[in-house]
């Protein structure tokens, strides 16, 4: 049987997802089962890929709330400087 074609079993799951608990792991597991392992079965590999891209997409807009906030909160101390 081809491993990419395989199911995922109900245990692999509870440990993939005790797993993403630890820091820094977690992260270089989903790049190894996203882009790396042969072996590893295509809808964890697809579930790698989503999962980073999720984490992007927050880094990016959590990157941009603080951008936001910070010039807000210096244009606020700018304009109390000056009055």
């Amino acid at each position: 049987m081809n491993r990419s074609k395989r199911e995922v079993s109900l245990v692999e799951w509870i440990v993939i997802f005790l797993l993403m608990l630890i820091p820094i792991v977690n992260i270089i597991l989903l790049l190894v089962w996203a882009f790396g392992s042969e072996n590893t079965p295509e809808s964890q590999k697809n579930w790698a890929k989503a999962k980073l891209l999720f984490w992007l997409i927050f880094v990016v807009l959590n990157f941009l709330f603080f951008v936001i906030l910070g010039a807000s909160i210096l244009s606020l101390f700018s304009r109390a400087t000056l009055l």
